[in-house]
């Protein structure tokens, strides 16, 4: 036995030592591989979806006067409270939206000559197909570059990001100079442009051969379904292109960019109305959109979407949001507090703003009889919640460690967050379950509210410009799927309708509670540059009475309105010009 263990010893370091000395070959593919396999060249581009901010919820909301946060090492607390650098930024897009570039960049430059099938016809609708997406993803890579880094000059040049259209090599030149933000906006416009060319609407099955688009002339009805059917429909399409240039224009018609560039608040309109008017006009806005997040059975497994969606990430099933934000009885860490600046901007039922003398507001009960949406996206002081709805008591005195407060992990505002979050998760360690989820890219209430704001500013609330819709429209619909002035003919929108600047104010309003806690109120101040350092305040509830307080002020100064291009970017490139302030 002892002689058999030797040999076979002896073997095994025989064949290390071979090992050693002729190294088996890499499983690295080189880039000359993607002509010939089909699935290494798509994954170029599939590395762009993977990359796309909108795969996950960044709660960036804990930065403005919506939110904050009880987890002290929240990088968005952090910078709220006076942290905010160039070398700490946690809203940067440098790095992971160039990267993206770069790869969509590489795949744009082999596309063509990738065998994406044997039959030519096929081959061509598939580069075509994939081409479109590339260019897709990149405006909407382009989008999220300026939206983080573009910013004035102390020369007074409004300046984006180094257009770089060509993969990037060892040898490349990497010390280049910024663009200016209308030439970066341009190309985002250019690269919408691409894509709508080259992508169908929508990824759908067709029946007939009519159905064929002409550049498609005799290829098969099966052929076609096999490039551009059902199969697809979770991937960039022209409709979700024409939504990225929503997004695109609306900010950089804004007060904080429309000086340096050439887009108007018409353009932005124009281009938010053709998105409506796909989606059947204001009599396409989604009755049933306000729940979008617990309607699970709208979803499919063949990607569809339901009616309040344009463009989504495929489903999970997880109980992750529900950990972060349950309050502690309901076995979570409830990490977003909502502040009582959120909860005042929801008007009464009746449609006027609670400091509004008809409003019939009572700050002795100050949840009853408001707003809807209140009680469905945040959850107060004896709210229920959960599998077993169990009552919530945010109050001093309320006895659980749901209290303002009492520990770590409990509110510090006297709220905790109820939208996004499944109340039929149970995270009881005896018995946790999960459920399915998924995330919006592009709701079409963000386009709606997009149209209301631009055409507001470019035709007054009640001009349609070329649509049959205007701002008061598209408001007197979200306003009234909310619930709001179902007793009075929603009175207040009415006194305001011929009033541009009262309008604006709402239409903000509107776009503030529509889309809280889903990433946009950040963006949105800035852009509109209106006060970043509101404190954020809560509600202390104690023997039934209620004691508004301080929770956390802000420190952001005025150059903040535009973030920095990271530190280290600016030491190893000189051509480099950093936004006036950083």
């Amino acid at each position: 036995m002892k002689n058999y263990i030797n040999i076979l010893l002896a073997l095994f370091i025989f064949a290390s030592c071979e090992d050693m000395f002729e190294p088996e070959i890499e499983n690295h593919l080189e880039l000359e591989s993607v002509y010939s396999n089909a699935e290494y060249a798509q994954g170029l581009l599939l590395n762009g979806y993977t990359r796309l901010p909108e795969n996950s919820w960044s709660f960036s909301d804990v930065a403005t006067d919506d939110a904050v946060s009880n987890d002290r090492t929240n990088n968005y607390r952090k910078i709220a409270t006076g942290q905010w650098s160039s070398n700490n930024d946690p809203f940067s897009q440098w790095t992971n939206s160039r990267a993206a570039i770069q790869y969509l960049n590489l795949f744009l430059s082999i596309s063509d000559s990738v065998n994406w099938a044997i039959d030519d016809d096929v081959r061509l609708m598939f580069n075509d197909r994939m081409k479109g997406e590339a260019y897709g993803l990149r405006a909407l890579f382009m989008f999220h570059l300026l939206q983080s880094h573009a910013g004035w000059s102390e020369s007074g040049e409004l300046l984006g990001i180094p257009i770089v259209l060509e993969p990037e090599t060892p040898e490349s030149d990497f010390n280049l100079p910024r663009s200016t933000f209308e030439q970066c906006m341009e190309q985002l416009y250019s690269d919408v442009e691409m894509a709508e060319e080259l992508l169908p609407l929508d990824f759908e099955d067709i029946s007939s051969q009519s159905e064929v688009p002409a550049k498609y002339e005799g290829i098969s009805i099966d052929n076609y379904n096999r490039v551009f059917g059902h199969y697809f429909r979770l991937r960039m399409t022209a409709r979700i292109a024409k939504g990225i240039r929503v997004r695109a224009a609306l900010l950089a018609a804004s007060p904080a960019y429309t000086d340096g560039n050439n887009t108007t608040w018409e353009q932005a309109a124009n281009y938010a109305g053709e998105v409506l008017e796909l989606n059947g006009g204001v009599s396409g806005f989604a009755s049933n959109g306000l729940n979008w997040y617990t309607r699970t059975s709208d979803i499919t497994d063949q990607g569809s979407n339901p009616a309040e969606i344009l463009w989504r990430a495929d489903k999970s099933e997880s109980n992750n949001l529900e950990s972060d934000h349950f309050p502690p009885t309901l076995y979570g860490d409830g990490r977003l507090n909502p502040t009582q600046n959120l909860v005042d901007a929801f008007p009464m039922v009746n449609g006027y703003p609670i400091s509004d003398a008809s409003s019939e507001y009572d700050a002795a009960n100050p949840y009853t009889n408001r707003d809807p949406r209140l009680a469905m996206f945040i959850l107060i002081n004896g709210s229920t919640a959960g599998t077993g709805g169990s009552t919530i008591f945010t109050s001093v005195d309320g006895g659980t460690d749901d209290g303002l407060n009492i520990k770590e992990t409990s509110t510090r505002t006297g709220y905790y967050l109820r939208k996004l979050l499944r109340q039929d998760v149970n995270l009881n360690p005896n018995s946790t379950t999960t459920q399915e989820h998924y995330k919006p890219r592009i709701r079409y209430t963000e386009m709606y509210l997009a149209y209301a704001e631009a055409a507001n500013e470019a035709w007054g609330p009640t001009g349609t410009g070329n649509y049959s819709f205007s701002a008061y429209d598209v408001i007197k619909a979200v306003r009234s799927r909310a619930g709001l002035g179902q007793s009075n003919g929603d009175a207040y929108l009415e006194s305001v309708k011929a009033d541009k600047e009262a309008m604006r104010q709402l239409i903000r309003n509107e776009r503030r509670l529509e889309l809280c806690f889903e990433g946009f109120r950040f963006w949105d101040l800035r852009r509109w540059e209106t006060d970043l350092n509101a404190s954020a305040r809560g509600v202390s509830i104690k023997n039934e009475t209620y004691e508004p307080i301080s929770v956390e002020n802000r420190v952001y100064d005025l150059y903040m309105y535009h973030g920095p291009i990271p530190y280290g970017e600016m030491l190893k490139f000189d051509a480099l010009i950093q936004n006036k302030g950083w």
